[in-house]
């Protein structure tokens, strides 16, 4: 506390001595500085805190959580790229997203101040049932940052003028993106999408999907599928492959698979245990798959020293690539709407098998949603950080779980997707489905033309 009233009272007095030497007309003119001149501090504080609000707030399941972490990722995105010159926009090139405000090439902004305010704008409007103590977490980060990072916010550097411009910029930003956010069909996940989800009947029929023990809850987000994309031109542009035909038969590709699962299951080695667990990423324990990804992101930007244009860059590639995953994951599973493996299992081999690790989710088996996933977040970070990089996952170290290193994020995500075989919730077509399925959608986002 101490330590921030000083800055406090420093910035106060630096602030004050411009101002007295501007009045005189002594103070050098303002200079436009680029965004890669700052560090990435701002942003991968804010993604922090919604990794803890997504894990904090009800309603945030995974579809949900990573539209959330998307229009952060364009919020931040959209807001410091006039400070960098060799990119451009993504007005435009997104679904139906035709313009956003420009910054006046005359007119001096503080990235930093951008981003902090933009960030705070739409972290306020995408976690808007969030309990009190969280909204308050909200303005205290927003508050506190400045002083924080005292490096990025030189009040040597930044007149009071420069300030509020850049704070009115970031909210506007904000604003603008949420005005178009508003019109993709999963803004109200928790309200109109989840009424239309009681009314929503499941396909009957032989090797269609069904409601699983123990809770037998109603199927998750089902019209999840039409929610807009944000690069994909549609949700079945990027098709999973087809899988083994149904059949209850003994011997054939099918039966074979759910064998798999009951015998994996069954024999699970302590290792295999652990992975299952490591990357189960459930809601309200965990910030998600989505937000799993975000904070392997945000560690190598910190741990790298990354810059603000990096981590613009490289939060809106992941977060726009996992949003579409979960989008064309979805879409394909309620279309095929395969069973999942505890109801085969019960039906053919054993009536009495439930996955020992952990429940079934509510939703159909094809494709694995975390292959999909995590193989769009791996093909991003290969591009930004390098293919072949190791790295160390600490995203669970606060639950006893970690760090856990790879040789590269493909072994990673390879690991999140074999960790569902593991855990008795899909079968091998599924996970080897999705990877598929989110290589495509990663090369989609990675066709984004940022540069100019």
């Amino acid at each position: 506390m101490k330590t921030l009233w000083i800055r406090w009272v420093s910035a106060l007095c630096i602030a004050w001595g411009a101002a007295l030497l501007a009045a005189q007309g002594l103070a050098p003119a303002p200079v436009q500085q680029p965004a890669a001149s700052y560090s990435a501090q701002v942003a991968t504080e804010w993604f922090s805190l919604a990794l803890q609000l997504t894990q904090q707030t009800p309603g945030f399941s995974p579809p949900v959580a990573s539209r959330a972490l998307a229009y952060l990722g364009l919020t931040l995105y959209e807001s410091v790229v006039p400070g960098m010159p060799q990119h451009r926009s993504l007005a435009g090139q997104l679904n139906e997203l035709q313009s956003l405000p420009w910054a006046q090439p005359d007119e001096v902004l503080h990235w930093p101040t951008v981003a902090n305010a933009a960030l705070a704008t739409m972290t306020r409007m995408m976690f808007p049932n969030a309990n009190a103590e969280n909204k308050a977490r909200i303005d205290l980060l927003e508050r506190s940052l400045p002083l924080k990072l005292a490096r990025d916010f030189d009040p040597s550097r930044v007149t009071p003028e420069i300030t509020n411009r850049s704070e009115t910029f970031g909210k506007l930003m904000a604003m603008a993106i949420m005005t178009w956010a508003r019109t993709d069909g999963g803004h109200e996940a928790w309200g109109p999408l989840r009424r239309h989800q009681l009314n929503y009947v499941p396909p009957s029929g032989e090797g269609t999907w069904s409601a699983t023990p123990p809770a037998f809850a109603p199927p998750l987000l089902p019209r999840w599928g039409d929610v807009r994309p944000f690069a994909l031109p549609s949700a079945s542009i990027c098709p999973a492959p087809a899988i083994p035909a149904y059949s209850e038969v003994p011997g054939s590709a099918f039966y074979k698979e759910a064998e798999e699962v009951y015998r994996i299951s069954n024999q699970a080695t302590q290792a295999q245990r652990q992975v299952a667990l490591y990357w189960a990423d459930d809601p309200l324990k965990t910030p998600t798959p989505a937000g799993h990804w975000a904070f392997i992101a945000g560690d190598l930007l910190q741990q790298r020293q990354g810059n603000l244009a990096l981590a613009a860059q490289t939060y809106v590639q992941l977060n726009l690539a996992m949003a579409d995953a979960f989008i064309a994951g979805w879409k394909t599973k309620y279309t095929v709407n395969l069973l999942r493996p505890v109801t085969y299992v019960q039906l053919v081999l054993d009536s009495n098998w439930v996955p020992s690790l952990m429940h079934t989710p509510p939703f159909p088996e094809y494709p694995s949603g975390h292959s999909v996933q995590s193989s769009a977040a791996a093909a991003v970070l290969d591009k930004v950080f390098g293919a072949g990089q190791p790295f160390t996952d600490n995203t669970h170290n606060d639950r006893g779980w970690g760090p856990r290193t790879f040789a590269n994020f493909q072994a990673a995500a390879n690991e999140a997707a074999l960790s569902r075989l593991y855990a008795g919730i899909h079968f091998r077509s599924g996970i080897e489905g999705g990877k598929v399925q989110g290589r495509c959608v990663a090369q989609q986002v990675l066709a984004l033309r940022l540069l100019r």
